[in-house]
């Protein structure tokens, strides 16, 4: 019943939060009580663990539709453990980013909290029908707080999300009902058995095509990642929505494209990807460099990091699309695909950590975030220069921090296979440091922008509620067989399954 409470307590915690009304004290206090609830039931998941086996853990099975074979059914293994674990993580997170809301508290925070809800939902389902449920859901808060909350062109960013999330969505449902007629099966490990017995194209031939399914599948996924060109309602959204809002559109929704890379289609269409592998690989590439040098070229915070995670997500694409590639080396697609899950989950640290900032720099800077708004803060707000600095470089990818382990394993383990796709990415983590560097070259270098120089140091309540996110960053940087250990055995198991 784990699973299920853990889903369970952001719903109890969103009712709990709206019956608040306009108290925005109360509000705030318990929406962060029942997402620190979560985080505390997602750690004491990972501490019981059993790291050595690929079988599913703490499953519950219930019947649900029994003549259409759809069934409650959560379990979670090393990745859903790992997107479980960052879920609880950003949304307080988000929450303490947007402490100083004061439109409507309550309503923003239980939507955050359904949010949350919605995620955990998503990375522990193992049926179609309620994985879908989760993820459309997760579209009407997310909808909302954009809408609701955001900047002065809200309503078109939070119309252009919707739009692009649906069409996704719909090709995706329409390509899983066209399967569920042809195999009578919603559960996800069913119908990867049937791939991995090549019992799967015998049951869609003269159905549907094996390749038309793909394309529906593949197309819900790569909008929400989001791959290009599928990625323009990105900037748009992240730099309208509030800041704590971005912190779990980058830290963890946009996760779930990427988890249903891994759990759903690779399991169910690796030979179909391989048909395309090569326009894959290009379109990869492309979203790390071209995304890379769209930060460069921004001079809003905001929208410098929505390219920036685009970018950091063009890696973890790069790595799924090279472990498909053929081949007999399975230590190659080992690094790339522990690569793969451990940037899935430094980045969300990092870049919901950094929009955290950035909700700080707008509160003390009337909502100012220009890149040359600002200069030589690192005088007057040493600490707050000192922390976002930390964050930066570990979005850099600075050894000792935790954006190094996951980049360095996916360059190992994609290098040999796809050599050129690899070195053209290389280009983007050039890139990548230039934009950090300038980044703290105009808002804390230089000399002191007169219009900010009571611009206030971090106060010991900040400084504290940081603490733990930036130590985090050191403590995945130095030791990060934490998470290794965690996802070794599902990284074993489908590195095997990709051998079909």
């Amino acid at each position: 019943m784990l699973l299920t409470l853990i889903t369970a307590l952001p719903v109890l915690g969103a009712v709990a939060t709206l019956a608040c009304g306009n108290n925005r004290k109360l509000a705030r206090i318990l929406a962060l009580t029942a997402s620190l609830a979560a985080l505390a039931l997602a750690i004491y998941l990972a501490c019981h663990f059993d790291a050595t086996t690929t079988a599913l853990q703490c499953e519950e099975r219930y019947a649900w539709v029994p003549a259409l074979n759809i069934e409650y059914r959560v379990g979670i293994d090393g990745l859903g453990l790992l997107m479980v674990l960052l879920s609880s993580i950003v949304v307080p997170i988000g929450i303490a980013a947007s402490w100083s809301i004061e439109d409507k508290p309550a309503l923003y925070f239980a939507l955050m909290l359904l949010l949350q809800a919605c995620l955990f939902g998503a990375f522990t389902a193992l049926n179609f029908i309620p994985w879908f449920t989760y993820w459309e859901l997760s579209i009407i808060p997310a909808f909302f707080l954009i809408k609701l909350w955001g900047g002065p062109q809200r309503s078109p960013a939070a119309m252009q999300f919707l739009v692009y999330t649906m069409v996704g969505s719909v090709a995706m449902l329409l390509a899983f009902l066209a399967l569920f007629l042809a195999t009578n099966q919603f559960d996800f490990l069913a119908l990867a058995n049937l791939a991995q017995t090549n019992q799967l194209a015998p049951k869609l031939a003269g159905h549907v095509s094996p390749f038309l399914l793909f394309a529906g599948v593949f197309l819900g996924f790569a909008v929400k990642v989001p791959l290009m060109p599928f990625h323009t309602w990105l900037p748009p959204a992240y730099s309208e929505a509030p800041s704590g809002t971005t912190a779990v559109l980058t830290g963890a929704m946009s996760k779930m494209g990427l988890y249903g890379f891994l759990r759903i289609l690779l399991p169910l269409f690796a030979p179909q990807m391989r048909e395309v592998l090569t326009p894959l690989l290009w379109l990869a590439a492309a979203t790390v460099v071209f995304s890379a040098y769209a930060a460069l070229a921004q001079k809003d915070l905001k929208r410098t990091f929505a390219y920036s995670s685009i970018n950091h997500l063009g890696y973890c694409l790069l790595a799924l699309f090279a472990i498909v590639k053929f081949t007999a080396d399975d230590s190659a697609r080992q690094a790339a695909l522990s690569g793969l899950m451990l940037q899935m989950f430094s980045h969300g640290l990092t870049a919901a950590t950094i929009f955290w900032f950035i909700a700080l720099i707008e509160q003390r800077a009337n909502g100012q975030r220009g890149l040359n708004d600002f200069g030589g803060l690192r005088k007057i707000a040493p600490v707050f220069t000192g922390l976002m600095g930390i964050a930066l470089f570990s979005s850099l990818g600075l050894p000792g921090l935790n954006g190094f382990i996951p980049e360095f394993l996916i360059f190992k383990g994609a290098f040999p296979l796809v050599t050129w796709a690899t070195s053209l990415s290389a280009i983007g983590l050039m890139i990548t440091a230039i934009v950090m560097l300038t980044i703290l070259q105009r808002v804390f270098s230089g000399p002191l922008n007169a219009a900010w120089s009571t611009f206030p140091d971090l106060t010991s309540g900040e400084r504290l509620a940081l603490a733990p996110a930036i130590a985090l960053m050191f403590v995945l940087g130095l030791y990060p067989q934490l998470l290794l250990g965690l996802i070794h055995s599902t990284v074993t198991l489908m590195t095997h399954q990709l051998k079909f």
